[in-house]
């Protein structure tokens, strides 16, 4: 038989494994995780902007500084979620899950603005020493600092794991490493109570430093999700999932992309010989239904069915010919 194109939106064989939408409720717990997390990052942070202002520690005010800027790295993430909720339109088929990517990009340009901020202050200290006071509220602000962060850490993390974001899981981690950077406040604390005054900013400039490695590595992950980036590992469970489909002969080629925290997959499956095109259609489904199953963080798949005379997306390639006076030419596979 002639090759099957069987392509399977939501809209058309999707089905829901439970009474919400899993990817409505997916963008409503990230918009409730951002919201919490950026409340208990606010608090900490002006906990330890107050210690700071009245102590007169660089240190502990580079830590305040990054801080704020990751509370402020909430505001994109919570307007990407919320964008999310929006249905798609003609002008934006996939709908609006890839400002959570641009949301990305932000806090990484938040993140490196506060990295430059602290780094400031703490050179001026250096070229400039002055007197840290109240060293026993530093040390407090600095354990207040972790506490608060690994806090919100846990609860980015759990969540972002939980819906697929690489952005909220990334933020977590984040947390995570200002909660030990606030600890290492504590070094400065030490270093001034026995009579080396230095420490201070020189551990605000070692926080810099720690805070531009985290730049590089969430950009990273930021700029792989922007360019379609994926896991091999997500290929290789999308491929598995496939080849567990009953009279799935073969999976040819498998492609797959993230539009935010949602999957969307295109793959090229082989069906049995003779097979009509109900049941080359019927394969189709089942082999979407089977991927549902495996990926709860899937938002659409795309399936296309060969039969095995024209197995793999070399076959689709159109051979050389010429038309509307154009010269002869032809069309490789997947253009």
């Amino acid at each position: 038989m002639a090759a099957h194109s069987a392509p399977h939106s939501a809209h058309h064989h999707g089905h829901h494994h439970g009474v919400v939408d899993p990817h409505h409720l997916a963008t409503e717990r990230g918009i409730r995780a951002v919201q919490l997390s950026f409340l208990a990052l606010v608090a900490t942070a002006l906990v330890q902007l107050v210690i700071a202002v009245l102590s007169g520690s660089v240190a502990l005010l580079a830590d305040t500084i990054h801080n704020v800027a990751d509370a402020a790295t909430a505001l994109p993430l919570w307007l990407a979620f919320a964008l999310a909720r929006r249905v798609a339109t003609t002008r934006f088929p996939y709908g609006f899950g890839r400002v959570e990517d641009l949301a990305g990009l932000a806090i990484v340009a938040i993140i490196a603005l506060s990295a430059l901020i602290a780094g400031w202050e703490a050179v001026m200290r250096l070229l400039a020493p002055q007197p840290v006071d109240h060293l026993w509220a530093v040390a407090l602000a600095a354990v207040v600092g972790f506490l608060g962060n690994e806090a919100v850490a846990v609860f980015r993390i759990r969540v972002g794991r939980q819906i697929q974001s690489a952005a909220l899981v990334a933020d977590g981690y984040h947390a995570r490493a200002d909660g030990f950077i606030s600890l290492a406040v504590l070094l400065g604390v030490v270093g001034t109570a026995l009579g080396f005054p230095l420490a201070d900013p020189l551990v605000g400039l070692g926080i810099t430093l720690v805070i531009l490695r985290l730049v590089w590595e969430a950009a990273r992950a930021v700029v792989q999700r922007a360019l379609d980036g994926v896991d091999p590992h997500e290929v290789a469970a999308i491929r598995h999932a496939l080849e567990e489909t009953p009279g799935v002969q073969a999976v040819n080629e498998v492609r797959a992309r993230w539009v935010g925290h949602r999957l969307f997959v295109e793959a090229n499956v082989t069906a049995p010989a003779g097979s009509s095109i109900e049941e080359a259609h019927a394969l189709a489904v089942a082999a979407r239904h089977t991927l549902q199953h495996h990926l709860p963080y899937l938002a659409d798949a795309t399936i296309h069915v060969d039969p095995p005379s024209a197995a793999g997306v070399h076959h689709h390639a159109i051979t050389q010919h010429a038309h509307d006076d154009l010269p002869p030419h032809t069309h490789p596979a997947g253009t």
